[in-house]
């Protein structure tokens, strides 16, 4: 956010230094490219950042016209539209009125159009009533673009998985077909495979068809999420295939920036993994916790793990460990891998003497956006206690 903050209508009465100390800390918390003030008495604008100028092409009066004649055919009508509604339902008792968050496709003079998302907070007097709303103005430009290279990159996905998926399936319908004198082993066989593949067209249709491409696209979908509740749900992951889990963590914030599904998916691929090669009875380890710069998510068991010349390849397309088990296309890592990066983060493994393999994840520090959600300290989330749970005994 630009720090250099101007004054835009001199005809506005200034607010007490107290007020302006709060007004300015509820910007910096918003966060954001243009920071600006309305005044809820008058509606006229206080205070915009100059740097308006360089990302909308507008000057400070063409909002303050805007403001006080509010022309339904104004470029700037949708910007700047809803405040006496807005004011008149909080005053009324809408709480949810204090804190929004609009998207708005907003055009610049030269014809060009700038994707912002508008973040603001009413602010109060003593008594409760409505005296400023302060906000800021982010461009969405690079957000939107990672959002249809996302797009891209699971179109991409589903169409190399899903390919030689239907291959396999076809061949393993006309076998089941045609085998009527196999032995019970190899029928056996046949429905493994076949639960194999239906397993993977199924996370195929939920998590990259065109139809949920297309839904992502049209609706905003959830952009936090809480990482010890991801911990709990794989513990529930766990112990709903009879396996035992125990989750530890430690100073983890409430909420990081991420696509929560996405990483759903990165985790259940390693607890999958943890899994099959989990000797019975013994436990599985989610942990989690704060690092200098980010957070670290891990997944242990007591297997054999990774052969140590394979770590750096494991995470590779169709790369399977020389030690894997059972049948598997290769495929499960190399998506976790994909969806970890697209968050910015990376994934790895180690092999731990007399403990089993950790599969790590490491996300970049990208808390949530907006106010915080709760004082340093004061959550649980983030109490820095070890939370355990643990689950059924494996079957």
């Amino acid at each position: 956010m630009n720090n250099s903050v101007t004054e835009a209508n001199t005809g506005s009465v200034r607010s007490s230094d107290n007020m302006l100390v709060e007004q300015f800390r509820a910007i910096a918390e918003l966060r954001g490219d243009v920071a600006w003030i309305v005044d809820c008495a008058s509606g006229t604008l206080s205070y915009i950042s100059p740097s308006v100028r360089d990302l909308l092409g507008y000057e400070a009066v063409d909002f303050i016209k805007q403001l006080s004649s509010r022309q339904a055919e104004s470029p700037l009508a949708a910007l700047c539209a809803g405040l006496p509604e807005r004011i008149a339902r909080f005053t009324a008792g809408d709480q949810s009125r204090r804190e929004l968050l609009r998207r708005v496709d907003q055009l610049r003079p030269d014809g060009s159009t700038v994707p912002l998302e508008v973040r603001s907070t009413l602010l109060t007097d003593a008594s409760g009533k409505p005296c400023a709303l302060v906000g800021v103005l982010v461009d969405a430009s690079a957000e939107r673009a990672r959002a249809e290279e996302t797009r891209r990159f699971a179109s991409m996905l589903n169409h190399e998985f899903r390919t030689p998926l239907s291959t396999i399936d076809g061949a393993i319908q006309r076998l089941e077909a045609t085998a009527t004198h196999a032995d019970e082993p190899t029928r056996q066989r046949y429905r493994k495979i076949q639960g194999a593949v239906d397993r993977l067209i199924g996370m195929l249709d939920q998590y990259l068809s065109p139809d949920r491409m297309d839904e992502i696209g049209s609706a905003r979908q959830p952009d936090t999420v809480s990482p010890e509740l991801l911990l709990q749900e794989a513990a529930a992951q766990v112990s709903a295939a009879g396996g035992i889990a125990r989750v530890e963590s430690s100073g983890l914030p409430p909420l990081i920036r991420a696509q929560p599904s996405a990483l759903r998916l990165a985790l259940k691929v390693l607890v999958d993994n943890a899994l099959q090669y989990s000797p019975p009875g013994q436990p599985i380890i989610l942990a989690g916790h704060a690092t200098k710069d980010g957070i670290e998510l891990s997944v242990r068991d007591r297997g054999q793990g990774v052969p140590p010349a394979e770590t750096a390849t494991i995470f590779g397309k169709g790369c399977r460990g020389s030690n894997a088990v059972g049948a598997g296309s290769g495929l499960g890592l190399y998506m976790a891998r994909s969806v970890v990066e697209v968050h910015g983060g990376t994934i790895d493994v180690q092999n731990v003497t007399l403990s089993g393999p950790v599969f790590k994840i490491w996300l970049p520090a990208q808390r949530a956006a907006g106010k915080r959600v709760a004082p340093e300290g004061s959550s649980s989330d983030n109490s820095g206690n070890q939370h355990t749970r643990e689950g059924t005994a494996r079957k």
